[in-house]
């Protein structure tokens, strides 16, 4: 019988969304319900378990889940042993301390003989110690933002994004101890055939990444500007270079970064080039 990769996955919200597209994008065929907690995939290997993100460290190290999608700060606080095996980039944020805006905040000590709410008591408590600033941490789930409002502590510990939700409750983010993104972790002792398809899948994974932020580009220009060209474009490789109908003019087809493309454009432009076309890339397999 066939090893089969069990892979814990958020059962709602953004880290969930992001990590059901990648599996999509990898060309992994599913049906999710929301009333199921399970789901296995129609062309690969592959079953998934869908956890509240809290728990999925602990599963990948009791082998429960073969591996599994979590966020850098949820592995960090749990303090489960799991392989982490690739950073994914995407559900990025950051863990950071926040104080009132008109607290007088002059570096961490500020913060000495203070309370701080957080949902992240162990990766607080390990910044405070290394640190050396002794204060209270104050463990609460969800709405931690407003706790300085009510009395509760003259500080937050919370992830932030863009920053918006401190603003609009009057905090200042003074501190950031952990940049955050989601992992693909794995437990420790996989089988030889888990490996293998845990490789497959990281295989699928890395191809969709390339992809991402890069364009695949072409356009004409004169023949004795190729060189011009070829030297300003960043490519996988050197640039395929084609004839056109037209004697004297070429062809130009590359991939390059979006935004390396757009620091250039001006000067492929100057260097001759003509009737860009700029395109999105599915995968790129090297």
């Amino acid at each position: 019988m066939s090893e089969t990769l069990r892979l814990a996955i958020q059962k709602s919200g953004r880290l969930s969304e992001d990590s059901l597209n990648l599996i999509k994008e990898c060309g992994i065929d599913f049906n999710k319900s929301d009333n199921k907690l399970t789901s296995k995939a129609f062309n690969f290997p592959i079953e998934f378990l869908f956890l509240r993100d809290d728990d999925i460290p602990g599963y990948v190290e009791d082998a429960v889940a073969d591996i599994g999608i979590v966020g850098e700060n949820v592995l960090a606080e749990k303090g489960k042993e799991a392989d982490v095996v690739e950073k994914l980039g995407f559900s990025k944020c950051r863990l950071s301390i926040a104080v009132p805006k008109d607290f007088p905040y002059n570096g961490i000590a500020s913060l000495a003989g203070k309370s701080i709410a957080t949902s992240y008591p162990k990766i607080l408590g390990d910044y405070l110690k290394k640190n050396k600033v002794n204060a209270e941490i104050h463990e609460i789930s969800g709405s931690v933002e407003i706790a300085p409002n009510i009395g509760l502590a003259e500080g937050i510990c919370d992830l932030v994004s863009s920053g918006s939700t401190l603003i609009s409750n009057g905090l200042k983010e003074t501190e950031v101890i952990l940049e955050s993104q989601a992992l693909l972790i794995a437990n420790k002792h996989l089988s030889k055939a888990k490996k293998s398809l845990v490789e497959q899948l990281l295989f699928r994974i890395k191809s969709v990444q390339r992809a991402k932020n890069s364009k695949y580009i072409l356009l004409n220009a004169p023949a004795n500007s190729v060189d011009t060209i070829i030297g300003l474009l960043p490519g996988v490789k050197s640039p395929t270079v084609m004839p056109l109908a037209q004697e004297g003019w070429v062809s130009l087809h590359s991939v390059v970064k979006e935004n390396e493309f757009w620091e250039i454009v001006e000067k492929l432009k100057a260097a001759g080039a003509e009737g860009i076309l700029v395109m999105p890339i599915e995968k790129i397999v090297i």
